[in-house]
Order: structure tokens, then C-alpha cells, then sequence
């Protein structure tokens, strides 16, 4: 559902700037990504305008494209580093806190890593399974650090991109709000598979968390779905995905005659939900007006 969708992308910007410290609370970033006036730190604010931005790109890049991830990138840090959209040309470390938990290869190394690491994804994207293959990708990609800021964010947002690649249903799974929940055993799963020398421990983390907000995102949608009022569910039922309607023919469907009724009980509920949307969205009260059934 629209809304639901809508608020699981939020949540996931929310969460994954949160990781790095961002100080918006949720309502704060809804509130920026709707155009309002938020009192805030100005990089904060930014941050939320720009990662908004990137989200929205998760379906028009491809996850295994360079140049689309340092285009991404480039969306991601606008106006908050110089070298937006670039690789890195200094040493930098990976911290917890005041710990490093990671030192990064050096700068002359980041393109022949990040060149392996896509060539890697291509050449395995068909045989190993995505949920795999992007949890090795976040945990590489962060390994090899290679951009001077946004790492982090860049690196859930991309997991989120191959993994929308395979299933449409992961553009709006918010994964990182789990992470951000276990944002301590996030950071020991990369820092035991760095010791360790592989990502073994990293995937089982993953794979946990996003089965955990699979889990999650389910009884919220069957707890969204339960709220519709059966006059909404009725509405839906007479409507026939890609057909638009006008409010006569919808009421004729429902054997209804009163407008006022129609209006208040069916039609306004499931507008206002997101459920069914206006053809002419500009003109609300053209006699041309039709109506068609959301996805």
C-alpha cells in the first residue's frame, strides 16, 4: 500500500543516517522529505534532502554499475563533501565510536578492489543467490571504504538495490532500521569477519535481520490491511485493476445512489489511504474525473 510503502522508505532513511549520527528523529526527516520547515543542523537536514533523492533512484540504476554508484554517490553527499561521486585519495578507517575496528586499504588500492568486486558480482549474479551475494557486497564494499564519507549509508542502499533488482517488494523493505536496532552486533559482524578473513559471519547477520523486518513488515501490512473500513474493501472489490471509473459507475457497481454517502464512506477514505488515485489529480472536481485502483 501507498502509505505503508511510503513509510518504510522514511524509515530506512531515518535509520540508515541515524547509524552515522544523524540527530533528526523520524518525524523530523518525514517532515524535510515532505518540504516543511525543520529546525536542525543544516549537514543534518541535507543529508535527509539528499538521501531521499538516492532512495528514489533504487529502480533507475543499475546495482551493477560503477558509474551508477559513484552517480548515486554523488546524489547521496551533495553539498556535504568535496569529493562527492568520487573515490577517496586519503587514508581513511572504519570506527566505532572512538574504536577502529578497521583500517582501509590504501588509496591507490580502491579501484582495482572496487573493479573485482562488480566483475565478481556479474559474473556470479546467476548462481549464487541475491540475498548472498548483496551481504557479501555490503561487507566488501565496507571493507574497502572506498569513498572519504557515505559509506555506510551507500552501502545499505546499495544491498537494498541488487536485492530490489530480484524482488520489487525489497524498494520499500526497510532493512536498515533493523540494523540500526542491532547497530552494536552490526559492527561486530564486520570487525569478527574482518578477523577472520571472510564474510561468513557478516551473511548470517544479515540474512537475520532481514528476516526479521520480512517478519515485521508482514503483520504490519496485515494490521494495515485489517484497519480499511469494509466499505473501502467493497469499493476495491467492484474496481478491476487498470480500468478507470467515474464516481457514477463506481456507485452504480455498489447499487448505491447517494453521492454524499459515496463520498464520505468510500471514496474519500480510500483516496486519502492512497488506495485509489484521481486520473486528473489537478482538476479534483472536472466532470471528466475517473478513478483507478492502486497496485
Amino acid at each position: 500500500m501507498p502509505i505503508l510503502r511510503r513509510n518504510n522508505r522514511i524509515h530506512s532513511i531515518h535509520s540508515s543516517l541515524a547509524i552515522e549520527d544523524n540527530s533528526l528523529s523520524f518525524h523530523q526527516v518525514k517532515d524535510v522529505i515532505d518540504g516543511k520547515t525543520v529546525i536542525g543542523n543544516k549537514k543534518d537536514i541535507q543529508e535527509v534532502k539528499n538521501a531521499y533523492k538516492a532512495y528514489e533512484m533504487i529502480k533507475k540504476v543499475n546495482p551493477y554499475s560503477i558509474k551508477d554508484l559513484k552517480k548515486t554517490h554523488e546524489i547521496m553527499t551533495f553539498l556535504i563533501i568535496d569529493e562527492a561521486g568520487e573515490f577517496r585519495k586519503g587514508e581513511e578507517g572504519v570506527f566505532d565510536g572512538d574504536i577502529c575496528i578497521h583500517v582501509c586499504p590504501k588509496p591507490e588500492m580502491i579501484h582495482p578492489l572496487m573493479n573485482q568486486l562488480f566483475d565478481w558480482m556479474k559474473k556470479n549474479k546467476d548462481t549464487l543467490h541475491p540475498l548472498i551475494l548483496s551481504s557479501v557486497f555490503h561487507y566488501e564494499f565496507v571493507f574497502i571504504h572506498p569513498f572519504s564519507d557515505g559509506n555506510g549509508r551507500m552501502a545499505r542502499l546499495w544491498q537494498n538495490i541488487l536485492l530490489a533488482n530480484w524482488e520489487e517488494i525489497f524498494e520499500y523493505v526497510p532493512i536498515e532500521s533493523q540494523i540500526k536496532k542491532y547497530q552494536n552486533e552490526y559492527y561486530k559482524a564486520i570487525s569478527d569477519s574482518n578477523i577472520n578473513g571472510n564474510s561468513t559471519e557478516f551473511i548470517i547477520f544479515m540474512l537475520e535481520m532481514i528476516d526479521n523486518v520480512l517478519e515485521d513488515l508482514i503483520k504490519n501490512t496485515t494490521k494495515e490491511t485489517n484497519q480499511i473500513s469494509p466499505y473501502v474493501k467493497k469499493m476495491l472489490d467492484v474496481m478491476e485493476e487498470g480500468s478507470a471509473l467515474s464516481a457514477k459507475d463506481i456507485m452504480q457497481k455498489l447499487g448505491m445512489k447517494s453521492r454524499i454517502s459515496f463520498r464520505e464512506h468510500y471514496l474519500k477514505p480510500a483516496l486519502k489511504n492512497g488506495l485509489v488515485k484521481m486520473t486528473y489529480p489537478n482538476k479534483p472536481t472536472s466532470k471528466n474525473q475517473t478513478y483507478y485502483k492502486t497496485n
